[in-house]
């Protein structure tokens, strides 16, 4: 299918409504209490444990040095790096518990550290941790693993980059945000395009094979001079990878986000300026659009999972790595182990509590119906690959897709008169002009939400980008 991208400004603003991300289906706000045996029988369940498949892992730190008055993570504010003592003590032993559930030989395809700022540890305590990991579970030491850590490049030197290759990281997902220092001073996140520069020759010159910047637009005191000077040094510098958010401001969730001033915040003409902005640059760059916030260059393992239609999309974002039970840790944390998804405490003092009981610290999750597991494949394949194969769906799951997608079929209808779908009896395929707005179309195959005819108008949802495991709602643009 056609893979290209079109910005059609007039769409963009029609389609502009919070929906969920889909980094999971049934979304977080669908997670509710569950039974205190379900994690067990997930787990003995899973198609993984019956086939001995590899896993994937997920470990929160939730801990930073300064606060970004932009963000909605789930995090603690401290400069005493020995505060994250007590929380790592008890991750080993919530590592140690869940490694209990699981065949010791099955292997660690995929790790990734989020935060909060993962380096906020020091490289002797991170150590510490990536040894924990390794003696409840199987690390893999195979070029095809994907180890990846978040990086905030003020808190990282030459030689911490070098001990993260030591430890088998081979992937690094820097912070940028904006070069522009206006735009820093007002996010309270300074840090010179010479230092980012300094952290991107490092992770190259130590093996890293893919390396992602994180760039966000609708920040306070944005233009489009300034934005777009970002986006030519951004390129200057080619990362492998990018993820360009958009900012959502939800001061009364979120207290960081209180510091900044409201005014200075780009209207929506603006907002979404900057956003088409970045859409052509990076395409006329080389990159290509992944899907959601993400481009890649076409030598990158995503772009590569894309066109060989093996991209997945999961609480770890877009990966190269399918179809794979995920263990996650830490506070907030959200995994997936078969049909079930969970997640654990989100206050801190309720994480300790559970741990300290000798309990996991699960707190509430959903197992996934017949109906919720082919809604999921649906809307995976709308993400991913842009595309829904009718006949495919259909053999695996046994049921004439017209037929099972009855209510549907009048929003698809809406969708393809609004140029966003392109539907005939085999395929329903994202256009270009579509691609862009793949979570409303998502969103025309998700039960559990209302949806008006030919709007894209959805419920209002809770907004704001959080960490790998909340699976947020946010804005089209």
């Amino acid at each position: 299918m056609n893979m290209s991208v079109h910005f059609d400004p007039e769409l963009m603003r029609r389609y502009d409504r919070e929906g969920p991300r889909y980094t999971s289906y049934p979304t977080a706000i669908q997670f509710r209490d569950l039974p205190a045996d379900c994690y067990a029988t997930a787990a003995t369940s899973s198609a993984g444990a019956r086939d001995g498949s590899p896993l994937s892992l997920y470990v929160h730190i939730p801990f930073c040095q300064s606060p970004c008055f932009y963000c909605g993570c789930n995090k603690i504010v401290t400069r005493q790096i020995q505060l994250a003592d007590p929380y790592l003590a008890r991750l080993f032993t919530e590592i140690s518990l869940r490694s209990a559930y699981f065949e010791a030989n099955r292997e660690v395809e995929q790790l990734h550290l989020g935060g909060g700022t993962p380096t906020f540890l020091s490289a002797d305590r991170l150590r510490s941790l990536i040894d924990m990991l390794d003696r409840y579970f199987r690390l893999s030491n195979a070029s095809t693993r994907d180890y990846s850590i978040e990086i905030d490049p003020r808190t990282v030197d030459e030689t911490y980059v070098r001990s993260l290759a030591d430890l088998g990281f081979n992937r690094i997902s820097i912070g940028v945000q904006d070069f522009d220092p206006p735009v820093q001073e007002a996010i309270n996140r300074v840090q010179p395009v010479e230092l980012v520069q300094r952290i991107l020759d490092a992770a190259r010159a130590n093996g890293f094979g893919s390396i992602n910047f994180d760039l966000i637009y609708g920040l306070p005191l944005q233009t489009l001079s300034g934005f777009g000077t970002t986006l030519d040094r951004v390129l200057a510098m080619r990362p492998d990878r990018l993820a360009v958010y958009g900012y959502a401001h939800m001061p009364h969730v979120f207290k960081a986000q209180r510091q900044l001033v409201q005014t200075q915040l780009p209207n929506a003409s603006t907002r979404l300026a900057l956003l088409q902005l970045a859409v052509n640059k990076l395409t006329g760059a080389g990159y290509e659009y992944i899907g959601m916030d993400h481009f890649a260059l076409p030598t990158d393992g995503l772009a590569q999972a894309q066109r060989a239609g093996s991209l997945h999309r999961s609480f770890q974002g877009y990966t190269t790595h399918a179809s794979r039970d995920l263990v996650s840790f830490g506070v907030s944390a959200i995994g997936q182990i078969g049909a079930l998804y969970i997640q654990n405490h989100k206050a801190m003092r309720d994480y300790e509590d559970a741990i300290d009981g000798g309990a996991l610290p699960s707190l509430r999750g959903v197992t996934m119906t017949v109906d919720d597991v082919l809604r999921k494949d649906v809307i995976q394949q709308i993400m991913c690959h842009g595309t829904v194969d009718i006949g495919a769906t259909e053999a695996r799951y046994g049921i004439e897709f017209d037929a099972y997608f009855e209510a549907e079929l009048p929003r698809i209808s809406s969708l393809q008169a609004d140029g966003l779908v392109h539907r005939d009896v085999a395929r329903i395929d994202l256009t270009p002009r579509g691609r862009l707005l793949m979570r409303n179309v998502a969103m025309a195959f998700d039960r559990y939400r209302p949806w008006e005819q030919g709007t894209g108008d959805q419920a209002q949802g809770d907004g704001g980008r959080a960490d790998p495991g909340q699976a947020p709602m946010s804005r089209a643009i």
